[in-house]
């Protein structure tokens, strides 16, 4: 089954972007420039930033449907990143070398359910969950610190 990772439209992040220090925190948001490798993953290319490059923490609603299921949680966005970056049949690098957290969800944003992979086990996992006719998407979170990453669905 051909799937899709998609990363996240820069539409409502780009207002951020070139903020002073003061006004993001008036946005509860903070910039940081990237000191290691992997170590600030960009949830719109949907890559490790380098060093030196500048990252926003912000809060972002990734599940906003009216279920119990309704949650919101930290992000890194590039400061600058301009276009959703999309993988079709391939799982992305900043998502294969961590532990993932996949959910599966109905049409409704109901959790259908959800397992840990890591690695080459990732792609099983996913074909594994989309197989299920019931489910329409997958949210795919890192599970160490339980952020969101990205959407996946059926290509």
């Amino acid at each position: 089954m051909n799937f899709q990772i998609q990363g996240l439209s820069p539409e409502p992040f780009i207002p951020l972007y070139g903020l002073s220090d003061e006004r993001l925190e008036q946005q509860n948001a903070r910039r940081y420039i990237a000191n290691a490798k992997p170590g600030f993953p960009d949830r719109i290319e949907l890559r490790d930033v380098e060093p030196g490059e500048a990252v926003i923490l912000v809060n972002y609603v990734h599940q906003a449907a009216s279920t119990p299921y309704q949650a919101s949680h930290a992000i890194f966005v590039r400061e600058g990143a301009e276009r959703a970056q999309v993988f079709s049949n391939e799982i992305p690098q900043v998502m294969r070398i961590r532990p993932i957290s996949l959910r599966a969800f109905s049409a409704e944003h109901w959790m259908l359910d959800a397992e840990l992979a890591s690695g080459v086990a990732l792609e099983a996992l996913i074909q594994r969950l989309l197989s299920d006719p019931q489910t329409e998407y997958l949210q795919a979170h890192f599970a160490k610190r339980g952020c969101y990453a990205a959407r996946i669905i059926r290509e």
